[in-house]
């Protein structure tokens, strides 16, 4: 009542009371739309984001072995390196992930510097793909059904579908991309829409205006929202989004492009920290190709900006940001392709080789271990199937310096005093080291996201590395054995001698062809180690007997019959993992 009475005394207060509740509701309402439309464009870039990796993920497993193929075209031509690049970052959606991987190759020593000149061109070229996608959204109204945004629901959920029903690895990969697809273009949507509530405010014109007139802020604020997004496809697709809303000016999108190209370097600059000095100047290479190409392109714009004003400061759409984003890495690409040489050259001013680094550094003085050491580059991870084949190249490795190892026993054996043992237990416990470090090495790639074909593939080099450090095991009691007749002065007879040099080259056979069956996948290196394997069975069985029949008859002293017997047991336990390595070749094929 009180109230009542108030407001008929005063009903001036009354209006103004009721105009003081709109307001404040009104601006309630708008601070809730405003944090609505934030959360729609996070949830929208997240959802853009994790699209675009599970796209790739989806590529790279169905891409498969094949993968694994395309290192070695780099050492034919720079122009396939180029195309390298290109494939790979398309299938990866990241020139940064690419780029890092080379860094990677560069510090293990798989790839030089001027090889990876040309993969790192590519890279730039591939990562345009994204941005052609992404544009598509742009399409009028008129032709809306053909937009992969009308399509977006569909793919994700037939590739749910395929992901939740489907037992096939195929399917399942397949389904991966369709999932990954949708989630981009559904993410798209969610920033397009949150944005568009915004196109018409001054700021956005303030803002795009004063980057558009200024190259150097245009330029640093692309290189920053990709370095803070750790990926140049991500930070375009955000300024396609705003083009399709109309509030990107053509000077402004183009110096932001430019340095989101700049900014894409980032992630391998960061990535080279601990590697070697070559590493970092592939990085440093990286870096100076974008920011040569970048500083022409900046310079042109800027001069065209005075003569055509109404060109530079005009409109431009998510379609024509994909164009030059296309242009600028394959102009530049074509124009810095012949200086790739200098470009080599030119990062050795900038990464300067340090007092006393010349000498390569290794591990325990061990040049094959640190070598294998320097292989197994963590960056690498950026793509399983080249993690993979860098292990299976370190298991062929390890598996050479065993197979060395065995010969240097049996000639231990036969040539007495001609070949000293000390060498045969160094290499063991390098082997060991090996076997260490690939076992870690293969734990965090079975981490990594594998087909099945890929997880076979681990497991079996898993197996691959407990026999090929057995054999060494095996290596070791032979010299051991070596060791024990030079301290006895005990000695075979020219039968016993020939017996073993006999059984041990048939089985060096087999240990070779089967480290060359992991090396080339080819089937006739199995049937060979089979082969072998057949002939080192029977031929122990018979020395065996003949030498028991020798011992019997006094031929040989019962000092020195033991140690054989413990020989050709061990020789025959080698082709028995020689066998097994074969095996699991066989099963991958």
């Amino acid at each position: 009542m009180l109230y009542l009475n108030l407001i008929g005394l005063y009903p001036d207060t009354h209006r103004r009371t009721e105009s003081i509740r709109k307001m404040y509701s009104k601006g309630i309402n708008m601070a809730t739309g405003d944090i609505s439309n934030l959360f729609q464009f996070l949830g929208g870039l997240g959802m853009f984001l994790y699209g675009m990796n599970i796209m790739g993920d989806g590529m790279q497993k169905t891409a498969g072995s094949k993968m694994n193929q395309f290192l070695g075209m780099v050492t034919n031509k720079r122009i396939l390196g180029v195309a390298l690049g290109a494939l790979i970052t398309a299938i990866l959606h990241s020139s940064a992930a690419t780029t890092v991987m080379v860094v990677g190759f560069v510090n293990a020593g798989i790839l030089n510097l001027t090889q990876a000149v040309g993969v790192i061109m590519g890279a730039n070229i591939g990562t345009t793909i994204t941005a052609w996608m992404v544009s598509l959204n742009s399409l009028g109204d008129a032709f809306a059904i053909l937009q992969p945004s009308f399509f977006a629901p569909l793919f994700a959920g037939i590739g749910a579908f395929c992901m939740a029903f489907s037992k096939k690895q195929k399917t399942n990969m397949i389904g991966e991309i369709f999932v990954g697809m949708g989630l981009l273009f559904i993410g798209l949507t969610f920033m397009s829409g949150a944005v568009e509530p915004y196109t018409d405010a001054p700021i956005f014109a303030d803002i795009f205006r004063v980057l558009g007139g200024n190259p150097i802020l245009g330029i640093i604020a692309g290189a920053v929202i990709t370095a803070l997004l750790q990926s140049s496809t991500a930070s375009v697709g955000i300024l396609q989004t705003l083009a399709m809303n109309g509030v990107v000016s053509m000077s402004a999108a183009i110096y932001i492009t430019l340095g989101q190209n700049i900014g894409t370097c980032v992630t391998a600059v960061l990535s080279s920290a601990g590697a070697n000095r070559t590493a970092k100047r592939a990085a440093a290479i990286h870096l100076m190709f974008n920011t040569i190409g970048a500083i022409f392109f900046a310079t042109g714009m800027y001069i065209l900006s005075f003569i055509l004003p109404s060109f530079a400061f005009g409109s431009i759409n998510a379609v024509q940001i994909s164009m030059f984003h296309t242009v600028f890495n394959l102009t530049n690409t074509v124009l810095l392709y012949p200086f790739a040489n200098q470009l080599v050259k030119l990062s050795a001013l900038f990464v300067k080789e340090k007092e006393g680094e010349a000498a390569e550094i290794t591990l325990d003085g061990d040049q094959e271990e640190a070598t294998t050491h320097r292989h197994l580059d963590k960056r690498i991870f950026e793509s399983p199937a080249f993690a993979i084949e860098t292990a299976e190249m370190e298991v062929i490795h390890m598996g050479q310096i065993t197979l060395k190892n065995v010969q240097r026993a049996i000639d231990a054996l036969t040539k007495p005093g001609e070949v000293s043992t000390e060498e045969i237990y160094k290499v063991e416990e390098t082997i060991d080291r090996m076997e260490n470090m690939l076992t870690e090495y293969l734990i965090k790639v079975n981490n990594l996201s594998l087909n099945e074909e890929q997880k076979m593939v681990v497991n079996n080099l898993f197996y691959s590395i407990s026999d090929i450090e057995r054999v060494g095991d095996h290596a070791e009691n032979l010299a051991e054995s070596s060791d024990y007749l030079h301290n006895h002065n005990i000695s075979f007879s020219e039968v016993g001698v020939d017996d073993v040099l006999s059984m041990g080259n048939t089985v060096i056979k087999a240990f070779s062809h089967a480290i060359e069956a992991r090396r080339t996948g080819n089937m006739d290196e199995v049937r060979k180690v089979s082969s072998y394997e057949d002939m080192v069975d029977v031929m122990e069985e018979e020395l065996r007997e003949e030498h028991i029949n020798r011992l019997s008859s006094g031929e040989c002293a019962p000092s020195s019959g033991v140690i054989f017997l413990d020989i050709i047991s061990n020789l025959e336990r080698i082709s028995d993992h020689a066998y097994n390595l074969a095996g699991y070749v066989k099963n991958e094929l």
